[in-house]
């Protein structure tokens, strides 16, 4: 099925291991991504203020792009994914805000367009059984747990992209590569998103708390969809290490790097240069 494709700011600057790793995984499982023309800036953060509508302008163009296209539109980034499809449900849920962002546009939008994470696309068209026969590389043996972090999942009623608290479908994706999905507590908690800017230790606390809950389950790898998540637990991680506070390292991986691997793809579409904890060590014993 053909979609049209939302890659976001991140992933043509500094994720391009994870825009490579998605594009490169889609045409092995015959996925046709085409990149939305155009697009803008997603907006970063969905406005927290319930007047502010001029914050959703970027995201609206982007949604009506995708309704020109006649597609379904697809993103990766946590981030993208939350401001689209909140934007989305806003405009076809509150008409006076509907009213007032079709004012500043040209064409008039209705809320049409349908918005998915990657992820959701695999399960629908390829399924989980349907992934699992088209594994190359094994990962049996790998320990891994997801990191959904917060923006995937809440709220709820307005992405319902999975349970709140208890999520299963990036525990089923590892399950179809051969990974042993483990179990993680902190799975939904906030890496503490862009307070890294300005309260670094509260960046520092979230980290710590996420990646020694990893330690303490024997968690080889931490897959995520989220490059701020990433980000902040790459990073902090590379700094709590050399202050002697964290043990063992833990990679940070996006799961289409993860999928890539699993597909047969080479490295050099999984870009692990871009990582400070380099997870080639780990990943050896599946290759």
């Amino acid at each position: 099925m053909e979609y049209s494709y939302f890659p976001g700011c991140t992933l043509h600057n500094q994720s391009q291991s994870f825009r490579d790793s998605t594009i490169s995984t889609a045409r092995e499982l015959k996925i046709e991504l085409e990149e939305l023309p155009d697009w803008y800036c997603c907006g970063a953060v969905y406005p927290l203020r319930s007047e502010d509508i001029m914050s959703l302008l970027s995201s609206t163009r982007n949604l009506v792009g995708a309704k020109k296209e006649d597609k379904d539109l697809v993103t990766l980034c946590s981030a993208c994914y939350q401001v689209l499809k909140r934007t989305n449900y806003l405009i076809l849920n509150d008409a006076e805000k509907r009213e007032k962002l079709n004012s500043f546009l040209e064409e008039k939008y209705d809320g049409s367009t349908k918005v998915l994470h990657f992820l959701e696309v695999i399960r629908k068209d390829v399924g989980w059984e349907g992934l699992k026969n088209k594994v190359k590389t094994s990962m049996t043996g790998l320990r891994v747990a997801p990191y959904y972090g917060c923006l995937l999942l809440r709220p709820h009623k307005e992405l319902a992209f999975d349970h709140p608290e208890n999520p299963t479908i990036f525990e089923n994706f590892l399950k179809s590569l051969g990974c042993e999905a483990v179990d993680f507590p902190y799975k939904t908690e906030c890496c503490g998103a862009y307070l890294g800017i300005t309260e670094e230790i509260v960046i520092n606390s979230a980290v710590l708390k996420i990646l020694q809950g990893a330690n303490k389950r024997g968690i080889d790898v931490l897959i995520t969809s989220c490059p701020l998540c990433l980000y902040n637990l790459d990073v902090g991680q590379n700094e709590l290490m050399k202050s002697g506070n964290l043990l063992k390292p833990v990679p940070i991986l996006y799961f289409t790097q993860l999928l890539a691997l699993a597909l047969g793809l080479g490295v050099e579409v999984c870009h692990f240069e871009e990582h400070l904890i380099n997870p080639l060590p780990t990943l050896e014993r599946i290759r």
